[in-house]
């Protein structure tokens, strides 16, 4: 499966940004999806993930409460709503999927697609 992210841009401390991951090539709803990002100097860290149908999901605790993972299995999409944006989020963020892993680990995440950049001004 090939995936694009989408979506990033600049914006203010406080605005809302909704990310899009565009699947093509697979079944999508056969794949596990995530959301890593990574800022300059810092190694890729975990966002959010979500099952294949897209019961459970899963957030780091920088996050949770302030952003939410959904997909769309139809549309072969996925997305990321990031609300209550904060300067420390600022990264490039990729989309991810594996048909089995669903965790933390970025190098366990079979196929990644290129990144989109969020920056949060203060």
């Amino acid at each position: 499966v090939q995936l694009q992210a989408s979506g990033g841009g600049l914006v203010q401390a406080g605005d809302s940004l909704k990310l899009l991951c565009a699947a093509s090539g697979g079944t999508f709803g056969s794949y596990v999806m995530g959301w890593f990002r990574q800022a300059p100097g810092k190694e890729r860290e975990f966002v959010a993930a979500i099952s294949w149908g897209g019961g459970r999901t899963y957030y780091a605790d920088s996050v949770k409460g302030r952003f939410t993972i959904s997909r769309d299995n139809a549309k072969n999409q996925g997305y990321l709503q990031m609300d209550s944006l904060k300067p420390e989020d600022t990264a490039v963020y990729y989309c991810a999927a594996d048909p089995n892993y669903i965790g933390y680990v970025a190098g366990a995440w079979g196929h990644w697609g290129k990144g989109t950049l969020v920056t949060v001004s203060s």
